[in-house]
């Protein structure tokens, strides 16, 4: 689950042939939420003719659901442009509305599918990003002697201490980064702790 999700929302426009295009992006992580926020844009430009919108959900790679919306352009034209940049982009848990106010020069078929593209592009360029990192749990039951060195570890390999529970023995729960399990589990097996994955 490496992949880059936006941080805040951002947006840019393209004027093409007189008609402009208001892009806008953010992170969204549910269809509801973005159909909600699709209505939030539409009734910030009630005067525009079309709202656009693509979204992708989950790891961009094998996404857990997108979706997109032509809004009245001819089939194909800018929903589907906007999910390709989605698509090439490697950023997931995000949405991207294009607000069209037409500038009464058709563009046709190949003109509105550049532009949605274009206008999709332009906003991605802008869109702050921050990285995803898969997470795997573990549970650990070790002698106290130990807690600190597995404290230092998890440190190290960017994992984070999610319960501590003193009994006879140091009960942790722990999660690290999925990328770095093998060289963690050879620590603990290295110092004989009890560990399971949660």
């Amino acid at each position: 689950m490496n992949y880059a999700t936006p941080t805040e929302e951002a947006s840019a426009e393209i004027l093409i042939k007189k008609s402009r295009f208001i892009a806008h992006a953010k992170q969204i992580v549910s269809r509801e939420a973005a159909m909600s926020w699709l209505s939030e844009v539409r009734s910030d430009y009630p005067d525009a003719r079309h709202h656009c919108w693509a979204y992708l959900i989950g790891d961009p790679s094998c996404a857990i659901n997108a979706g997109m919306g032509d809004d009245g352009e001819p089939s194909g034209t800018a929903g589907k442009p906007i999910l390709n940049v989605l698509n090439h982009k490697g950023v997931g848990d995000v949405m991207i509305i294009v607000v069209r106010y037409f500038g009464g020069i058709k563009l046709g078929a190949g003109g509105l599918t550049r532009a949605y593209g274009q206008a999709a592009q332009a906003v991605m360029a802008v869109l702050p990003l921050e990285q995803q990192i898969e997470m795997v749990a573990f549970q650990l039951v070790c002698d106290f002697a130990l807690e600190q060195k597995i404290r230092h570890w998890v440190n190290i390999l960017k994992g984070d201490i999610l319960r501590v529970h003193y009994a006879q023995q140091v009960e942790l729960e722990v999660s690290i980064p999925q990328q770095v399990q093998l060289a963690f589990i050879r620590k603990l097996q290295a110092v004989s702790c009890v560990f399971k994955l949660l």
